[in-house]
């Protein structure tokens, strides 16, 4: 398996290459942008839709055939806690590295302030948290399917594993059958994930081509500080994290986590690159029963990307409208930010939903998201890749943890 993973990294990284460059070389040609996105991302949209087709079936057949291999509703709570907890805690650790990040550029004056009249900016719709609990429970069984709609999903597969498990020798039928169906969209993944070094040139090419003049403008500062925010935390938190409490060496992690990181930041939809994750974590050690739940709750609600993007930005958009940010607001921040992850869980536009929320809670202008909306894509590759990186990391500590809970119940 591992002389398998090596070769699909390093194509996917030259299919990233490739895209790279002929989007640089279209935007040096006058029509060349409308050729990459008349010509080129359509295939890389197929290739998105495909993977986007295989999430919903490989979700709630993964998450049931798990929940019926633990072989007890309890071990399920168990692993919910932990990774709801590791979630929060990294979370708020990645915005306030952004905040720390942020106001030591704004002292040495790396942000260009830039010119804020006339400004205007609707962020999507947002909702309370208690709309979002009430959600998460479907109405019936198949709008959330078709919409993919994905923590119903999660609700649909949990209930069917444990209606399976209190079916006792009954349900040992119906668990065969989901194990089946789980096994075949497994081989369909597989099949969709050999497009991916193709997938990925024409999905990077657009955005290169399109993004190439405006990231070398006057935003270059911020886009510089939110990546180094998203390398400094996979650094840190993810290395530690992995080393001390999933027995994996950080190195091994990252070269591991690889094709779904490439993936992750060509496509910028952490929904779309779930199947690399979760065949990456797999890889890494953690255990498919809890891979199969925590993958695609951190794809809903773990955000630690998201959050390093808000705290960059409401400094800069704060500094643009020549506001200085005391430390009550930063703390005021990274608890909005913290809990503004799980609040706007599957809504459209999170990422923009939980920057007005951001801004809204200090009092700065949320017009202020019109100046960094225009390239919000870019911010995107980089926060998603982040986001489910974070979950990968989740999947394989919480997959030790309970292999080390399981071992003192069974001394005991």
């Amino acid at each position: 398996m591992k002389r398998k993973q090596f070769p699909l990294a390093l194509w996917i990284f030259v299919g990233l290459l490739a895209g790279a460059a002929a989007g640089a070389a279209l935007m040096c040609l006058p029509n060349g942008v409308d050729i990459a996105k008349s010509y080129i991302k359509p295939f890389g949209t197929i290739f998105l839709n495909l993977l986007k087709f295989v999430v919903v079936p490989i979700v709630l057949f993964s998450i049931a055939s798990g929940v019926i291999s633990m072989g007890d509703i309890s071990r399920v709570g168990s692993v919910g806690g932990k990774t709801v907890v590791y979630y929060m805690c990294t979370t708020a650790f990645a915005v306030i590295l952004a905040l720390i990040l942020a106001s030591a550029a704004k002292a040495m004056n790396l942000f260009t302030p830039l010119d804020t009249a006339g400004l205007e900016y609707a962020p999507p719709e947002g909702q309370s948290l208690m709309d979002t609990i009430v959600a998460i429970f479907p109405s019936n069984a198949v709008t959330p399917l078709a919409s993919a709609t994905m923590l119903q999903v999660i609700v649909i597969s949990l209930l069917l594993g444990f209606g399976v498990l209190l079916a006792g020798d009954k349900g040992r039928t119906a668990g065969d059958v989901i194990s089946s169906f789980n096994e075949v969209f497994l081989k369909i993944m597989d099949l969709i994930i050999r497009l991916s070094p193709l997938g990925v040139a024409c999905l990077i090419c657009p955005v290169v081509a399109e993004n190439g003049p405006q990231v070398l403008g006057k935003l270059a500062a911020v886009l510089l500080v939110a990546y180094v925010g998203y390398i400094v935390h996979a650094a840190v938190v993810y290395s530690s994290s992995v080393a001390a409490l999933g027995g994996v060496s950080p190195l091994a992690f990252f070269r591991g986590m690889a094709p779904a990181m490439m993936m992750a930041f060509s496509s910028a939809s952490s929904v779309g690159t779930l199947p690399f994750t979760l065949e990456c974590s797999e890889r890494l050690g953690a255990r498919r029963e809890v891979a199969s739940f925590v993958l695609p709750l951190g794809a809903t609600i773990n955000m630690d990307g998201t959050a390093i993007y808000q705290g960059v930005c409401a400094v800069f958009i704060a500094s643009c409208y020549g506001m200085d940010l005391t430390l009550g607001n930063m703390a005021t921040i990274v608890l909005t930010a913290t809990l503004a992850s799980i609040g706007t869980a599957g809504v459209p536009g999170a990422g923009m939903v939980m920057l007005a929320m951001v801004l809204q809670s200090v009092n700065i202008p949320v017009e202020g998201i019109a100046l960094v909306a225009g390239i919000d894509r870019v911010f995107d590759m980089g926060r998603t890749t982040i986001n489910i990186t974070g979950d990968a990391a989740c999947a394989v500590i919480v997959s030790k943890m309970e292999d080390r809970r399981l071992a003192k119940a069974e001394k005991k």
